[in-house]
């Protein structure tokens, strides 16, 4: 399990609570957490939906897509991170910064992090070509299953193409722009609030891994993504298991950074549609995927196990003097 009481020494004491050592909330910590998943959740897609027709109108593609990147911009700072913001000054009085985990880390955390980054990535990659297999397998001999399939199919289309409009590039400024509207903004809206608000939150009441677990769960929910609905959840419980080992919002920032970075840069060197889609594509032999996703599986636990228990001796000890 995860330890539940560790604080880094250096914010330890900026936590101000009540006479029984609870912290002072306005509102219920746990009834925070489900405030902001589901009303910024409802704010942010049904706002930014009746935003996106009165200013495109219904037919989006034909909009400019450099206005339609600006608006995305907008709607991950207007409807996402100004709302958590508002909400956790508000639930939290002089306890923002504590609840956002609003502390800057050394590079030697982020590294280590990264670390585990690099062995998820492939990981997950691996696990996509086993459960596009499975699905492949089923839907051969269940029509209900390649009913599924094929709806999930036109929905994944649709998703790539409208993400492959917003990431074709003519121009290193445009390249750059995309990189700002891709992995920037989202690595620092998204985070304030998962890892941040709603993370925080649950971890005033729940125990550390449950907090992680429904965060992550809600995180891969709300990137309607079914394919990669599982990755997803994966990806976001790594995330919060680096925000809540560090207590830096910062780590988790930069992982998501790099995470979505690599992803952009990927799709403008190969400029391939197939990277953006999670699609159940018709694979014949599973086994290569199978023994790779076991060997870094294996390696990915055994390294968090590592950093858990090893994380305040590698990042705090003291130098020795000579």
């Amino acid at each position: 399990m995860i330890e539940e009481d560790k604080i880094p020494p250096e914010i330890e004491d900026e936590k101000p609570v009540g006479e029984q050592g609870i912290l002072i909330s306005v509102i219920p910590p746990v009834t925070t957490a489900f405030i902001a998943l589901i009303g910024i959740f409802l704010l942010y897609q049904l706002g930014g939906a009746l935003l996106t027709i009165m200013i495109f109108g219904i037919n989006i593609v034909k909009a400019d897509v450099n206005a339609i990147r600006l608006f995305t911009v907008g709607g991950q700072f207007l409807l996402l991170l100004f709302p958590a913001l508002l909400l956790a000054y508000y639930v939290y009085p002089g306890n923002t910064s504590y609840i956002l985990r609003a502390r800057f880390p050394s590079l030697k955390e982020i590294g280590l992090f990264m670390v585990g980054l690099i062995i998820l990535t492939p990981l997950l990659q691996n696990f996509l070509a086993i459960q596009n297999f499975i699905l492949q397998k089923i839907a051969a001999v269940s029509p209900f299953v390649k009913n599924i399939t094929d709806m999930l199919d036109e929905l994944d289309k649709l998703v790539e193409k409208t993400y492959g409009s917003l990431l074709t590039s003519h121009s290193i400024f445009e390249s750059s722009f995309i990189i700002f509207v891709v992995a920037v903004v989202p690595a620092l809206c998204e985070e304030t609030l998962f890892r941040g608000l709603v993370q925080k939150s649950f971890e005033q009441r729940l125990k550390p891994v449950l907090s992680i677990i429904i965060t992550a769960v809600f995180f891969g929910l709300y990137h309607f993504n079914p394919y990669g609905l599982i990755p997803l959840i994966a990806l976001g419980a790594f995330f919060g298991f680096a925000a809540y080992i560090s207590d830096s919002i910062f780590v988790p920032m930069a992982l998501h950074f790099i995470n979505n970075f690599i992803a952009v840069l990927a799709f403008l060197i190969l400029g391939s549609d197939e990277l953006l889609s999670a699609a159940a594509a018709k694979t014949d032999a599973i086994m290569p995927q199978l023994i790779s996703f076991i060997i870094f599986g294996t390696f990915f636990f055994f390294y968090l196990f590592y950093l858990k228990n090893n994380y305040n001796r590698i990042v705090y000890k003291k130098e020795e003097t000579i």
